[in-house]
């Protein structure tokens, strides 16, 4: 006898769940347990608390005059007009006052070219001979020439030790990056090299410069070494905190490529080997782009802080931004109650370039994952 099948639908499930969005990402982040909602409120509550007195503060109450007297009236919140004041002896330090378009252009050639070495429509080999010419207008329109050379153009001569505020920041900043890379990269390989002399070399130099702080090293380049030069011999204190800079910057960064080197499989080398190539061609071809891929947060957090220490340079008596903000306010008794607004106004300038570098940090990252999405 036959049997008789008979045939059931199954019930509904229920719908995927949606995971992106800001619902979902609100639910997951802020709400997704007991201890995350508590904080959450109790976070959510002091925002709401302060952001409006500071809102007040700084906008509702506030004053643009550059008049210390009447940031000094009762009720008025924040003082901007020191702002208005003093922005360009904060901008350029004690650049001269007539010549500051000078610095002003210096840096906006800087700042251009540092974009389009971000953007991969000018990756170019004409990009490096643009870098030269850049790097030569550069200290042509700061100096008044290329430091005695093509002393053509009619430029009064300012010295280094009046250059100051954003444009030192930049310029000490974008060398120092530019600099210490391929020197990290060689420590980093000598680190890691069979031969005991390179490799003693390298590690003596990493733990040396570890081991100190960076004022230790700026004091060093700028006071002690000068001691140590031949009589009549003198190196201008620019390039001797440039180089200090650049040299404690190396080490720290040789550290995150040595680290990336070390996530490296053994079997890549062994491949390389195995078809003939060189120990350069193997790390310059394949090693070196798959390290240096895996540790582009590392580089860029370097980056970033070399960035932000650059206001270290103060206590050499070079009056980068932080320093230029000092010396524009400590100078005048009338506007130093107000810092305050003036460190504000510097630190959403250090803001907006630590965060457009972080954000190119976030693009790299995601152009160097897309082989693994395949």
């Amino acid at each position: 006898m036959a049997e008789t099948i008979i045939f059931q639908s199954l019930p509904a499930r229920p719908a995927p769940v949606n995971t992106e969005g800001l619902v979902p990402w609100v639910k997951n982040n802020l709400f997704a347990n007991w201890q995350s909602t508590v904080t959450t409120l109790i976070v959510g509550g002091l925002l709401l608390f302060y952001i409006p007195q500071f809102f007040n503060w700084a906008v509702l109450t506030a004053t643009t005059v550059p008049n210390a007297d009447a940031c000094r009236a009762e009720g008025v919140g924040a003082c901007w007009g020191v702002i208005t004041e003093k922005y360009r002896l904060i901008i350029f330090g004690r650049y001269p006052f007539e010549e500051q378009w000078r610095p002003l252009v210096a840096t906006l050639l800087m700042v251009a070219l540092l974009v389009m070495s971000c953007t991969r429509i000018f990756w170019k080999k004409w990009l490096v001979a643009l870098w030269i010419v850049v790097l030569a207008a550069f200290f042509i329109l700061m100096y008044g020439s290329l430091f005695g050379w093509l002393d053509v153009f009619g430029l009064s001569k300012v010295t280094t030790d009046r250059w100051g505020g954003l444009p030192l920041t930049i310029m000490l900043a974008t060398l120092s990056i530019v600099l210490c890379f391929p020197i990290a990269i060689c420590v980093a390989l000598g680190r890691r090299s069979k031969l005991p002399a390179i490799r003693t070399f390298c590690t003596i130099y990493v733990e040396l410069i570890r081991g100190v702080p960076l004022i230790s090293v700026l004091f060093m380049a700028s006071f002690m070494f000068p001691l140590f030069m031949p009589a009549g011999v003198t190196i201008d204190v620019l390039i001797r905190v440039l180089v200090g800079v650049t040299l404690f910057a190396a080490a720290y960064m040789a550290e995150v490529i040595r680290g990336g080197l070390q996530a490296m499989p053994k079997g890549q080398a062994e491949a390389a080997a195995s078809l003939g190539l060189s120990y350069w061609q193997t790390q310059f071809k394949i090693i070196l782009p798959q390290a240096l891929a895996m540790v582009v947060p590392g580089i860029m957090n370097n980056f970033i802080g070399l960035f932000k220490d650059t206001s270290l340079v103060y206590i050499v008596s070079l009056y980068e931004l932080t320093g230029a903000l000092g010396l524009a306010l400590n100078s005048d008794a009338d506007w130093r109650p107000f810092k305050l607004e003036g460190y504000l106004f510097i630190v959403a300038i250090y803001f907006a370039f630590c965060f457009a570098m972080s954000r190119y940090s976030l693009w790299i990252e995601k152009q160097v994952n897309k082989s693994k999405l395949r």
